[in-house]
C-alpha cells in the first residue's frame, strides 16, 4: 500500500490502537503527526517510531477543544509543509451499565470525544485539504455502532453517529476530492478502554462472553485495525469513499 511521503495526523496515537495506525503508517514511509492528550505517551510512541526509523512528530490536542484541533493541523502543515490524511482515532465510553445509570456528565464525555471530534475535525481540515488538492478522512467508529450491545447505549449512539456523518460527508466532500471512510474495529482487550466496555475487570468469563460472538475465534488487534488504515490512506484506495471496513472477525451479534 502507497503513502510514501503522505502527512497523516493520528489523533489518540499514545497507545493502543492509535499507537498501531501512527507506527504502521510510519512504516510504510508517511509522515506521522502523533497526537494526544497525554503528551508523555504521545512523545513517547513519537520516539519509539524515530528510534525505528519512521518520521514522526508529536502535537498535543484534546480533540474536543476548537481551538486545539485548529492549531494541530497548523502544526502538521508548519512541520511537513502539507497535509493528506485525518485519522480521527480517539475515543472514549462510559462504563457498561443500565442506561439510567449513566450520568449526564459521562454522556457528554462521551459525544465530546467521538463525535464533537469530527465535527471539529471537519470544520479545521477542510480548508487545508483543498489548499493542496483534497484528501481523506478516516474515522474510527465501531461494530457498536451497528450492532450495539446492551449496556452501551450511548457510546453505541455515538459511534452510529460517527457512521453516519462519514457517510454523509463522503457524498458532499467528494467533488473536493476529499475522500471519507470508517473503520469499524470490534471489541479488543488490550485497549485501556476494554474494561469499561465489559462492565468491570476483564476476567475470563468476560473475555469469553464477547470471544464467543467473533467467528473467527479471536479478538481485534491494533495490527488489524491499522492495516485497514493503511489500506483506506493509500494511493490503492482512490476511489473508495463512504465506506466503513468493519474488522470484527465477521462478529454475528
Amino acid at each position: 500500500m502507497n503513502v510514501q511521503g503522505k502527512v497523516v495526523i493520528v489523533t489518540g496515537a499514545g497507545g493502543g490502537i492509535g499507537e498501531g495506525i501512527a507506527k504502521v503508517l510510519a512504516k510504510h514511509s508517511a509522515k506521522v503527526v502523533v497526537s494526544d492528550i497525554d503528551a508523555t505517551k504521545g512523545q513517547a510512541v513519537t520516539e519509539r517510531i524515530r528510534a525505528d526509523g519512521g518520521e514522526a512528530a508529536f502535537c498535543a490536542a484534546d480533540v474536543s477543544k476548537s481551538s486545539q484541533m485548529a492549531a494541530l493541523m497548523d502544526f502538521a502543515v508548519q512541520r511537513f509543509a502539507r497535509l493528506d490524511v485525518m485519522v480521527n482515532n480517539a475515543g472514549w465510553t462510559h462504563r457498561n451499565k443500565p442506561v439510567l445509570e449513566v450520568t449526564e456528565a459521562e454522556y457528554e464525555k462521551c459525544f465530546d470525544i467521538n463525535v464533537r471530534s469530527i465535527f471539529l475535525s471537519t470544520r479545521h481540515a477542510i480548508p487545508v485539504f483543498q489548499r493542496f488538492g483534497g484528501g481523506s478522512f478516516i474515522n474510527i467508529a465501531s461494530t457498536a455502532g451497528i450492532r450495539p450491545r446492551p449496556g452501551l447505549s450511548w457510546y453505541n449512539a455515538s459511534k452510529g453517529a460517527v457512521i453516519t456523518a462519514s457517510k454523509s460527508l463522503a457524498a458532499e466532500l467528494g467533488p473536493m476530492n476529499i475522500r471519507v471512510n470508517c473503520v469499524n474495529p470490534v471489541f479488543n482487550p488490550d485497549t485501556g478502554l476494554s474494561a469499561e466496555f465489559a462492565g468491570g475487570p476483564l476476567d475470563e468469563a468476560r473475555r469469553q462472553k464477547f470471544l464467543a460472538t467473533i467467528p473467527l475465534g479471536r479478538f481485534s488487534s491494533a495490527a488489524d485495525v491499522a492495516n485497514a488504515v493503511l489500506y483506506l490512506a493509500s494511493d490503492e484506495a482512490a476511489f473508495i469513499s463512504g465506506v466503513c471496513l468493519e474488522v470484527d472477525g465477521a462478529r454475528c451479534v
